[in-house]
């Protein structure tokens, strides 16, 4: 087997860049995938090796070829000019804001970003001396009006977590960098095959690898891609941190990464299928699906994204806590798990009324996150419908 050529890489499709990616069986002994290499120490063979800092594995924290194999291979389906891994998806988010701000700063975070990064921006953040204004994810172009000479980083998230706001990224971008700002995004719902970030206008662009990359439900992982423009600033904040993967992760999310695309289609399917059921039941007063005609957020899902992934949700009319309960309690294929992008079903009930600052979460009625397995959507929508008998007679 050739090794491809640049020139046949470039024209490679979305499904062969996958499987082709960041993988060198040449280099590997002929072995299809690049193995495990766990270890803190790299030998020189001499002392000029030894200080050469253009060396490609020095220390272990500097990364190995395992790590390398996942970062050139998601460097290039996001089409970034470089990519970093980190140990979760949270410290991917801590450590694309960490690039970007300086004690003294503003920025600007949606108001229906992910929980656990308010929390970062509202602890951390603030005892460093940086100030985070949370602003409508509808604002669009209008984000012109929020920034301040200070402000340094516009934080976007599309869908919103849980609440599924779409936000037009490419007119927060354009605005943003009018200003010099820096537009971070966490960009897990869609991933780069669904929404190319750095395409889009995004400077640094957040992956939770815990997710679809995953796709089983077994590791836990974050990356963070950068444009040109911000790649040696991103890859010199790793290394002031260290901020590492495991390397049991990095291999099952490489394995991940080969059917990621295939996975991503059926979650698609599978969503949109219960999506439109869940519109026809009575129980139902509002599903939050972007890529479902007629639902908030489509014209820009339409025009911005590739596809859509197989997590979104429901808002339900008026019922008593007591009712849900009993609903999801009976559930025997949709556990409750507060992570998603496995092959498993899931679902919780959220209220963003607890966290929301700059918006009013209002829908009416509790609200309930799906997340779409690949187990046979009739099964599902028979568990469903059991578990609607019992919202109903226990109300």
């Amino acid at each position: 087997m050739a090794k491809l050529s640049d020139e046949t890489r470039k024209a490679l499709r979305t499904r062969t860049r996958l499987v082709t990616a960041g993988r060198e069986p040449a280099e590997q002994f002929g072995f299809v995938n690049t193995p495990i290499y766990r270890g803190s120490t790299v030998l020189a063979p001499t002392v000029a090796a030894l200080h050469d800092r253009q060396a490609r594995f020095t220390y272990g924290t500097k990364g190995t070829p395992t790590t390398e194999a996942l970062e050139k291979a998601w460097t290039e389906i996001a089409g970034a000019a470089g990519t970093v891994l980190a140990p979760t998806g949270l410290a991917a988010v801590t450590l694309a804001l960490m690039t970007a701000v300086k004690s003294g700063d503003h920025i600007l975070v949606t108001d229906s970003a992910y929980g656990p990064t308010r929390h970062f921006c509202d602890t951390i953040l603030a005892r460093m001396g940086i100030e985070t204004s949370y602003y409508d994810p509808l604002v669009g172009a209008r984000i012109g009006d929020l920034i301040r000479e200070n402000t340094s980083v516009v934080l976007v998230e599309a869908p919103g977590s849980q609440s599924f706001e779409m936000q037009d990224i490419p007119a927060i971008a354009e605005e943003a960098h009018k200003r010099g700002l820096c537009v971070i995004m966490d960009n897990t719902w869609a991933t780069p095959l669904f929404f190319p970030p750095h395409e889009r206008g995004v400077d640094l662009a957040i992956e939770a690898g815990t997710k679809y990359l995953s796709g089983h439900s077994d590791l836990m992982l974050g990356l963070v891609s950068a444009n040109p423009a911000w790649w040696r600033k991103l890859r010199s904040t790793f290394d002031a941190f260290a901020m590492c993967a495991g390397p049991e992760d990095v291999f099952l999310a490489l394995r991940g990464l080969r059917t990621m695309e295939l996975r991503l289609r059926e979650a698609e399917r599978q969503g949109l299928a219960l999506a439109h059921w869940f519109k026809t039941r009575p129980e139902v007063a509002q599903v939050l699906h972007p890529a479902l005609p007629g639902a908030p957020g489509h014209d820009i899902w339409k025009r911005d994204f590739l596809g859509a992934s197989g997590l979104f949700s429901i808002v339900l009319n008026p019922f008593s806590s007591k009712a849900v309960a009993a609903m999801l309690d009976g559930l025997e294929l949709f556990g409750m798990g507060y992570s998603w992008g496995g092959y498993e079903s899931l679902v919780i009930p959220f209220d963003c009324a607890t966290y929301r600052t700059a918006t009013t979460w209002n829908p009416g009625g509790p609200a309930l996150r799906f997340q779409i397995g690949l187990e046979d959507i009739e099964d599902l929508k028979e568990d469903l419908e059991r578990g609607f008998e019992r919202l109903r007679q226990a109300d």
